[in-house]
């Protein structure tokens, strides 16, 4: 059974390193995901600011060229526009699951399409405030438990917050055992 894990970073240096510790581990660049805000005028993994079809649910008009580092190793990058949410970039199996949810859609928005992802609506709802915030939500998907404990290991070790994932109950960290 595949099952996601999920994790908020609090910073574009966080998200990079995260994601270069996934790729160094063996995790596959179509299974990993990120989503964050498209800040104009502030200094994020996107330098580019604007699209050609910003009301577009996915689009790479200018996207793909100003993402470098890891997250230039991802695929599928495009900016999104939600409406009643903002703007964003996103790369990464992401992408089409915010496109095919139909994100444009009055109903659902970011929550929704999280909620479609498998995140519980309460936790989907949660991420959606902090990446509005300007939280970077990384996920990866993965075939087997072996993957996503991995996968945790990463987030825990690099300081992300809000680690769950889907299909399985995520265990406090406070209490010493693992989900």
């Amino acid at each position: 059974m595949s099952k996601a894990v999920f994790c908020l970073s609090d910073s574009e240096a966080q998200a990079q390193s995260i994601v270069t510790q996934l790729k160094n581990a063996g995790f596959s660049n179509n299974d990993i995901s990120v989503l964050f805000p498209d800040k104009s005028g502030t200094k994020d993994f996107a330098h580019e600011q604007h699209t050609k079809a910003p009301e577009s649910a996915a689009t790479g008009a200018g996207t793909g060229g100003a993402l470098g580092g890891a997250l230039g190793w991802l695929v599928g990058i495009g900016a999104l526009a939600i409406p009643g949410v903002g703007p964003f970039i996103a790369a990464g199996p992401i992408v089409a699951a915010l496109a095919g949810a139909g994100v444009g859609a009055a109903v659902g928005g970011l929550t929704g399409a999280l909620v479609g992802m498998g995140i519980p609506e309460y936790e989907a709802k949660r991420y959606e405030g902090k990446i509005k915030e300007g939280n970077v939500l990384i996920s990866v998907h993965s075939e087997n438990s072996d993957e996503v404990t991995r996968a945790k290991d990463i987030f825990e070790r690099n300081g992300a917050h809000d680690i769950s994932s889907t299909g399985e109950e995520s265990v406090p960290k406070r209490e010493g055992r693992r989900a």
